[in-house]
């Protein structure tokens, strides 16, 4: 802890590195300020209502830093540009054509990451109107048609100014800049639950005991989410010697880095989506208008349907039972091995091996390197798989196992985000201390 907080220190004395800091600090204040901007025409107590019992709302809420439950202009956040990212990601996999373009290096890439802004913002606006649907559904939005116009539109605009800001962080600050607004978020509600905690403390509501026993499963979930997210399985790769004129090139031996969770949080957002789907369709039928067709076109009673809709959702959201949890589970290993092949190829890291004079000792290259990679791939995918889903499942039952249910930050994705950020920008702060010849944070 002396050196990490030493290693701080000296990072702060470097007037390029503290400028960059601030900018950082600076750009935070500046997201927080306007993810308090609310527009017009919103019922504040259905929203109340809407956002409880764990469901999309809060999955979605948590990202944005509470902007979606106070409905502000940041209401839609930065995940219209993660869902086009993604979107890009497997299109070039898919289209050849889009792969060759990300071959072409910095042109190819400003070239889709263009195209991806574009898609961002079609995203947004099919976004906003579902959520200005959404809303309408339930009663907590009560505007008029202009004031649903005016929602989108500077929904859209907040999307926009956010991915300007990512931009400007990563460029003038540390640490990669869309990645920070996202941390951001998640962390701006942390105070908060901080304090309604020690509120319930202080009014004998919970114990000591309770919030030692949820320190104590923080600490052990942050431990072992920067153990998992830095395992790799080190490959060792041996590179022929080659005669290039009165050079001898190659003869060395290196590493190619295979990571337990090469996936990341993608398979949990995939997943909770999924899952929440059935839950998410049935809490939009809760709405007057809704029951009403309901009640005339099947001459199905009130009572029947809210508690239809009430079954879908206990059944559906996990945490609620077994069934639906044990499915959360399910989806998140099936995604994480679907986003590493996604993001992973072993028959193009082969052929490059190949073409680059390395070979796996013992080995042969080609099809039989490929296969080695794809089958170590996925046996130590399968730990990373197990554990995604461990840690997707503890944010349900962390809560009612303490007697804690105010401080949401302990598993789940918001837990995984928050950490790895923070580990990423310790790396960047390490590289600009060592360009330095400073000790680092993980030297």
């Amino acid at each position: 802890m002396k050196e990490r907080l030493a290693a701080l220190s000296q990072a702060l004395k470097l007037p390029d590195v503290r400028k960059r800091i601030t900018f950082v600090m600076m750009m935070f204040a500046v997201y927080v300020a306007c993810a308090h901007v609310p527009m017009p025409g919103v019922d504040k107590a259905a929203l109340d209502r809407l956002f409880t019992g764990g469901g999309l709302g809060d999955f979605l809420n948590m990202f944005v830093g509470g902007s979606l439950k106070r409905f502000s202009v940041l209401a839609l956040g930065i995940m219209p540009y993660i869902n086009a990212s993604i979107i890009f990601q497997l299109l070039v996999m898919a289209i050849p054509q889009l792969e060759e373009l990300q071959k072409e290096g910095e042109y190819g890439q400003k070239k889709i990451n263009r195209w991806t802004r574009y898609l961002t913002m079609a995203l947004a606006f099919l976004q906003g109107m579902g959520m200005i649907g959404w809303f309408s559904g339930v009663e907590a939005f009560t505007g008029t048609r202009i004031d649903m116009f005016f929602a989108v539109l500077m929904m859209m605009s907040g999307t926009a100014f956010l991915m300007w800001l990512g931009d400007q962080i990563t460029d003038k600050g540390i640490g990669q800049g869309i990645s920070l607004i996202i941390f951001a978020g998640i962390m701006t509600v942390m105070p908060q639950q901080l304090i309604q905690t020690v509120t319930l403390w202080k009014g004998g509501e919970i114990g000591l005991a309770n919030i030692l026993f949820l320190t104590i499963i923080f600490v052990a979930t942050i431990y072992g989410i920067v153990k998992v997210q830095q395992a790799q399985r080190e490959i060792p790769v041996h590179y022929a010697k080659r005669v290039k004129g009165n050079r001898v090139w190659g003869g060395q031996t290196a590493h190619l880095p295979l990571r337990v969770n090469q996936a990341g949080v993608i398979p949990i957002i995939f997943a909770i989506s999924v899952a929440l789907f059935p839950a998410t369709i049935a809490n939009l039928m809760r709405g007057e208008a809704v029951v009403g067709f309901l009640h005339r076109t099947f001459g199905l009673s009130e009572e029947a349907i809210h508690g239809t809709i009430f079954s879908v959702v206990e059944f559906t959201t996990p945490g609620h039972n077994a069934f639906a949890s044990f499915l959360y589970f399910v989806l998140v290993v099936i995604f994480t091995y679907f986003y590493t092949a996604v993001t992973f190829n072993p028959e193009q890291i082969a052929e490059n091996l190949q073409k680059n004079g390395g070979a796996i000792r013992g080995i042969r290259p080609g099809a039989k390197t490929r296969d080695y990679l794809d089958r170590i791939l996925y046996r130590i995918t399968l730990a990373g798989a197990l554990f995604l889903g461990i840690v997707a499942l503890m944010q349900y039952y962390v809560g009612p196992l303490t007697g804690v249910t105010t401080f949401d930050l302990v598993g789940g994705t918001s837990l995984l985000i928050v950490v790895g950020v923070a580990l990423d920008t310790m790396q960047q702060i390490e590289a600009h201390l060592l360009m330095r010849h400073y000790r680092g944070f993980l030297s």
